[in-house]
């Protein structure tokens, strides 16, 4: 008997922190994961790139998930019931998570662009959306690479995937049992983890077309519209990776500071 009452505490401090375990994990095997990715021999650099960056994301929402499946819930005694109804945007980041939602429309936007205006080339049908042609003193000329849907299609599925996981492990936590503080660290993470994969998603599709628009004089107008929306694009999105990779790490030392603020929600 006494053994048993030895080993709850122990096991209770280890499960503790298993949720920081996972989600470092998480990390740390999509790191793994890129590195082998990389080392593709048989597969262009630019699909390499699409497949790290996705795998990477994904390993993050993996991880975020289950540390949120092995999260202690307190037992209490007595469960009281509020009267206001728990809502997703109260647990999210109030700044950040807005922001992170329009960059996911904005990408499946940008990607489904993309696919529209990528060439298409009967005779190499896997090659499909490789590069955009334009036409250039009378002469078409090819633009590439352009993230058509032989580099998007990985982007699209890991989208179809870690979004609608996301959102039911919002609405899970803002359901479930647990501290306000707890719940608010859950959700938290979760948003870091999708804000992960699809800033950097984002960012190398608009990598990718800043350098196809601009590694030609025959971009025409495009080429401004690089200058006035894909640039300032491309340093919103790696600044949205930075924060979404802290906040996956340590999502209370985020909040925290939102908080002092002023922009953290009471429930």
């Amino acid at each position: 008997m006494l053994d048993m009452l030895d080993t709850v505490p122990l096991r209770s401090r280890i499960l503790d922190h298993a949720e920081y375990y996972a989600r470092w994990s998480g990390l740390a095997i999509g790191l793994v994961v890129a590195q082998g990715l990389s080392t593709l021999g048989d597969v262009e650099f630019e699909q390499r790139v699409v497949f790290c960056i996705t795998a990477f994301g994904l390993c993050a929402v993996a991880g975020v998930l289950l540390a949120d499946a092995l999260t202690l819930r307190p037992q209490e005694a007595v469960r009281t019931a509020s009267l206001a109804p728990r809502l997703v945007r109260d647990h999210v980041p109030p700044r950040m998570g807005p922001l992170i939602a329009l960059q996911g429309v904005s990408l499946v936007a940008l990607l489904v662009i993309t696919a529209a205006t990528a060439s298409v080339d009967p005779d190499r049908i896997f090659s499909t959306g490789k590069v955009l042609h334009v036409t250039c003193n009378g002469m078409r000329a090819p633009l590439g690479p352009w993230p058509g849907l032989y580099y998007s299609l990985p982007m699209f599925g890991a989208l179809a995937v870690a979004t609608p996981t996301c959102v039911w492990a919002l609405r899970r936590i803002a359901d479930g049992p647990g501290e306000k503080q707890q719940r608010h660290d859950r959700a938290w993470a979760v948003t870091g983890a999708w804000g992960l994969l699809v800033s950097s998603q984002q960012l190398y599709a608009v990598l990718m077309v800043t350098v196809s628009l601009t590694e030609t004089g025959c971009a025409g107008a495009l080429g401004a519209l690089t200058f006035w929306v894909f640039y300032p694009l491309a340093l919103l999105n790696l600044f949205t990776v930075g924060w979404s990779l802290v906040t996956v790490v340590a999502p209370r030392a985020v909040e925290n500071e939102t908080t002092k603020d002023g922009t953290g929600n009471d429930e």
